[in-house]
């Protein structure tokens, strides 16, 4: 919150500084709206107070920390900028605020901008240098506080542009409002008043100085207590006795007691998702605690929220939030390249959940002739537009495309619905992917030597749903003897010479009248008992059925 005030009063500057695209007096106008609220009463106690709160907290989290090394990148360049931050503008803060609130000097645009425009240009490089970090500073703190919104990925485009015109635009009312001062300066008569409006004392320039010089005194001193710090974790935290913390693979890292398992996995260079930095916001670096959960301090209420948030199952811990007291075994649940999308909230069954579904596989039949006769651009071509027509089809009636094969497809039906519903929303799947068929034969007839050919096969029952693979190759897909079953359905529609093969379970839980269809029993592989099936020579003749 005291960053937030900050970059509201950051922004209001650089708004005002704007205002010199079109003349000094607008900015001197905007200047008075600007201190209405700033120098009142309410706005100063404000200001100072998320000042202070904000260096407060910063260096209370550096103190705490027991190495640098874990944390990222971008934390890191983000502290950079922000310990820049004081030297760079001190000296105009004394100069303004300060100088204001002591002697009364008249701390207006033409003020500032004489001091560091015509008497010290060299300012004017530094003072618009700081305004350029200290907004680079705030909108990094903005983007890691907002990233795990859900609403910020479409946010992001306008923020990011705003982000970057603002301080092109300030800085280029700051240069144009500087020439127009520096115009006005060339007038003698002008310059006399001005001189004499200010009534500037004549200790003013050394008293600015020196108190700067205290200043830099101060952050000298905070910058040793934090390396004094360092010195302090180093020998408090070697005297102790190690934990071993097991990860898969049997890789172990030995950390000092008082560290998390985040820490302990990023010193010890095990790949270890944390998108918010080990604030304990993001959940990406939850953990399963297969050894040692009784050696681990309790879950805070702010952790227990963050799971629930995002329905980790029991067992699960935030790696960042979870200080071992002894040895541990855990298992990482989410890849080390896992980004924002897995911090919001998903759907239970991406953690793995035994669930009725129904699965439709799909082949085209004899394509494998077809690719050995055509250019591979004309095979790319025809296989995309196949695609792209067979999972809008699926999509269109509530399917999840799990994958596509080589020229087949599968999809699954009833992530979130129940058993009846997936059965029903398959076999209208069918339906449309035959007529989707149908239209792609038509536009593409003239580079095809025949129509198109597909065939479809669908069951349903209990699998493992569940987010599987590895890296980018990650997918929610399925996996149990049901997905077996379909796939060789679809199989069998070469040899009944059909195009759809549905099992008597799918057409059970539908309830509607297959009388008219072709109904038989036949073996399949890896089933004991025969299974009864329905056979549709033309998907289109399927009924459409309401879910």
């Amino acid at each position: 919150m005291s960053g937030l005030v900050l970059m509201i009063f950051l922004a209001g500057h650089l708004i005002n500084h704007a205002l010199g695209l079109i003349s000094l007096n607008a900015m001197e106008l905007g200047r008075d709206i600007f201190l209405s609220f700033w120098r009142s009463a309410p706005g100063t106690t404000l200001l100072l107070a998320a000042i202070t709160l904000h260096i407060a907290l910063v260096f209370y989290k550096l103190l705490r920390h027991r190495s640098y090394r874990r944390l990222a990148g971008k934390d890191i360049f983000q502290i950079i900028l922000g310990l820049i931050i004081p030297p760079l503008v001190i000296l105009h803060i004394i100069g303004t605020r300060v100088a204001h609130e002591i002697y009364g000097v008249e701390d207006s645009y033409s003020y500032v901008l004489f001091s560091l425009w015509v008497a010290t240009p060299i300012q004017a490089l530094l003072q618009s240098l700081g305004l350029l970090v200290a907004w680079a500073h705030g909108c990094l703190g903005v983007h890691f506080w907002l990233r795990l919104k859900p609403w910020y990925e479409k946010a992001f485009p306008a923020l990011y542009s705003l982000a970057l015109i603002l301080p092109i635009v300030s800085l280029s009312g700051f240069i144009n409002g500087a020439n127009e001062l520096e115009r006005l300066n060339a007038d003698t008569a002008w310059r006399e008043a001005f001189f004499a409006r200010l009534n500037l004392p004549p200790d003013l320039i050394g008293w600015a100085y020196t108190t700067r010089d205290i200043g830099f005194q101060v952050m000298f001193a905070a910058l040793g207590l934090l390396v004094v710090s360092r010195v302090y974790w180093t020998i408090r935290y070697r005297r102790r006795k190690v934990n071993a913390i097991t990860y898969p693979d049997d890789r172990t890292v030995l950390a000092t007691p008082g560290l998390s398992i985040l820490e302990a996995s990023q010193l010890g260079n095990i790949p270890h998702a944390s998108v918010c930095g080990g604030r304990g916001r993001c959940s990406t670096c939850r953990i399963r605690v297969t050894h040692g959960w009784d050696k681990l301090n309790p879950a805070s209420d702010k952790e227990i929220s963050v799971l629930r948030r995002v329905g980790a199952p029991e067992g699960t811990r935030l790696a960042c939030q979870s200080i071992p007291a002894g040895d541990v075994s855990v298992i990482p649940l989410l890849p080390a390249t896992a980004t924002v999308r897995q911090a919001f909230n998903q759907p239970a069954y991406l953690q793995g959940q035994e669930k009725e579904i129904a699965i439709l596989f799909a082949d085209l039949r004899a394509f494998t002739k077809f690719s050995e006769q055509k250019l591979p651009y004309d095979v790319v071509f025809v296989i995309n537009q196949y695609f792209r027509h067979m999972g809008e089809a699926i999509e269109e009636n509530g399917g999840h495309l799990d994958k596509f094969i080589g020229d087949g497809v599968m999809a699954l039906f009833g992530l979130n619905e129940n058993s009846k519903t997936a059965s029903r929303m398959a076999l209208n799947a069918a339906r449309s992917m035959s007529k989707e068929l149908e239209i792609m034969n038509e536009n593409l007839k003239s580079d095809l030597p025949a129509p198109l050919r597909i065939g479809i096969g669908i069951h349903v029952g209990q699998v493992i749903v569940g987010q599987m693979g590895y890296g980018s190759a990650t997918s929610i897909t399925a996996i149990g003897d049901p997905v077996n079953t379909a796939s060789r359905l679809e199989a069998l529609t070469k040899e009944y010479a059909s195009q759809l093969i549905f099992s008597d379970k799918v057409a059970n839980l539908v309830a509607e009248d297959f009388s008219e269809l072709t109904h038989e029993s036949t073996e399949i592989r890896g089933r004991v008992e025969p299974l009864g099936i329905y056979i549709v020579e033309d998907a289109q003749r399927l009924p459409y059925f309401t879910v």
